[in-house]
């Protein structure tokens, strides 16, 4: 009995390494779309996202599968339960993923008021993050998912940094509004999704340590 039951607890983490994976693809690609104005790449953002919502619900159903069959004693239905979490925050980051796309396909074709370098390295900090998050839960690694939760200041100073820049922008010239309230909004979308990768190592640190910021403590 329990030798199935770890083979559905690695099997559910293998299906989260996967869908971790493609979840950080989306992000690279739905940024690719504005750097680049590669609007083929816009349609395999959202193509990418029905495979999570696909993933999602093939988690969903082993996670509940392995609760309602294998009655896990308390660590293991901690790790029922974060993976539970996880994968709703990972489904939410395909979602903003392809909102960055529909973004930068209008504004393909347009002239930038600002390079979006910034914007790049935004969504190269929040894939670190979501990367290492998810290895935290694959390691069990504690001080891993700690350092993803340290390393969300990064984002969020780089989306302070952007906002300052666009606000500056339509100062100079108001008519440069609608644009830097575009490349602002996948900005914010990015520190999204740097939220919630952090929300993902803080259900890794309470599937370690029974203990949440919320509150939750569960022995």
């Amino acid at each position: 009995m329990r030798s199935k039951f770890d083979e559905q607890l690695q099997e559910l983490s293998n299906k989260l390494i996967e869908m971790g994976a493609l979840t950080e693809h989306s992000i690279s690609n739905a940024v690719e779309v504005l750097l680049t104005q590669n609007l083929e790449l816009a349609a395999v953002v959202v193509k990418d996202e029905r495979e999570s919502d696909k993933k999602e619900r093939e988690i969903e159903t082993l996670c509940y599968d392995l609760l309602l069959r294998q009655q896990p004693v308390a660590r293991d239905l901690r790790v029922i339960s974060a993976a539970l979490k996880m994968v709703t925050d990972m489904e939410r980051i395909a979602d903003q993923a392809e909102d960055i796309a529909e973004i930068a396909k209008y504004l393909a074709g347009r002239t930038f008021i600002k390079q979006p370098e910034d914007i790049a390295k935004m969504a190269k900090e929040t894939k670190k993050m979501l990367k290492e998050s998810i290895d935290s839960f694959v390691s069990r690694d504690l001080e891993l998912a700690r350092a993803v939760l340290e390393h969300d200041d990064v984002v969020d100073e780089l989306f302070i940094t952007i906002r300052s820049d666009l606000i500056a922008l339509i100062r100079e010239n108001p008519g440069n509004g609608e644009q830097a309230l575009d490349l602002l909004m996948v900005a914010k979308y990015l520190e999204r999704i740097g939220d919630h990768a952090a929300n993902i190592a803080e259900w890794v640190i309470f599937m370690l340590t029974g203990m949440h910021k919320s509150g939750n403590i569960q022995e």
